[in-house]
């Protein structure tokens, strides 16, 4: 099942707890509370969607919810952080611009963003089954690791994937490296993170270690969680679109024909990419969802306009310039390289 016709049966399927809702943008910036909590700068730059209670050290004792005036997710009652790194464009002289978000289908009227999935069973499965135990309030976890560099490296983690998009419906084939042709629609960087939980630690020094990917087998397959890790929780996905369709312009691209695109943290590979969650869903209602039919609309959740989604948003206490044609990433050494003459 390819492109339009699965996101249209996806959209339309009835099943059983599993979420798929959108969040537009809190903040971009570079900060990094789960591995360089209290420091700012972090050494490359996020977004974050989610909850306005976000700073930058994460109190595991923080009560996100009650801290939160706000939330950017469609589920009013999600006041988690979620956050990736930025993608950026290098053009053929050596200067970069940040690549915009966009709305995923569904969401096109999202203030950038990224869509984010709570899952019983595999995306495919309509049925959606299985019994899991919501996180737990001071839950957070990392997936990826931002220094990796080759396709052996990234293998370690299941599932950190590109999608070019041909149409806004395109979700097949996934690729462990970034796109190396134009993509007409965009890039979708899709994270999943693993779903197997410890049962006893919120947290591990790594941010890793608590969280195990299924013994045998794979998540949708429906394989057993290894005995160090016994608690089938869901399996959290991000689906983030990046605007790449305005710099498609072969005149920018570099000569050689290689594709173009980096990571905030200096990544041209696409085997960095990597996601941080800390969840805040208010009392037990992840769980609740999670026990009920839910798709998209879910009677057990409370949801907000998209309009409340984009007017909330907040701003860290330190400024740099991320917009516009830059000499270099933000974080990263800085090049000689001059703007292009014309901006696209």
């Amino acid at each position: 099942m390819h492109t339009k016709s699965f996101v249209a049966l996806a959209l339309a399927a009835p099943a059983s707890a599993l979420l798929r809702f959108g969040c537009s943008q809190l903040v971009v910036s570079r900060v990094d509370p789960l591995v360089n909590p209290g420091q700012v700068p972090s050494p490359h730059l996020h977004q974050i969607i989610g909850g306005n209670a976000f700073n930058i050290t994460m109190d595991p004792a923080k009560d996100m919810p009650k801290e939160s005036t706000c939330t950017t997710c469609q589920f009013s009652e999600d006041f988690s952080n979620y956050w990736t790194a930025v993608l950026f464009f290098k053009a053929r002289n050596g200067s970069y611009h940040r690549v915009p978000q966009i709305g995923n289908a569904g969401f096109e009227g999202s203030r950038g963003g990224m869509t984010v999935y709570y899952m019983q069973d595999g995306l495919a499965n309509y049925a959606q089954t299985s019994k899991v135990t919501a996180f737990k309030p001071g839950f957070r976890q990392l997936v990826g690791e931002p220094n990796f560099r080759t396709k052996e490296q990234t293998r370690r983690f299941r599932q950190l994937t590109y999608t070019c998009l041909e149409t806004f419906g395109t979700r097949f084939p996934e690729s462990l490296n970034l796109p190396n042709k134009p993509c007409k629609a965009g890039i979708m960087s899709n994270v999943r993170f693993p779903t197997c939980w410890d049962g006893k630690n919120l947290d591990a020094p790594d941010h890793m270690s608590h969280m195990a990917y299924p013994e045998t087998g794979t998540f949708e397959s429906g394989g057993p969680c290894p005995s160090s890790h016994p608690v089938r929780v869901p399996q959290l996905m991000y689906e983030v679109i990046w605007d790449t369709a305005k710099f498609n312009d072969p005149a920018l691209w570099p000569e050689d024909g290689s594709q173009p695109f980096v990571w905030s943290m200096n990544d041209a590979t696409g085997y960095g990419t990597h996601g941080d969650y800390v969840f805040g869903w208010e009392g037990d209602s992840l769980q609740r969802a999670m026990d009920s039919t839910c798709y998209v609309n879910c009677p057990t959740l409370k949801t907000q306009p998209m309009a409340d989604m984009n007017k909330c948003s907040m701003e860290i206490d330190f400024k740099e310039e991320i917009d516009g044609w830059l000499d270099h990433i933000p974080g990263m050494p800085e090049t000689a390289a001059k703007a292009p003459s014309h901006d696209h």
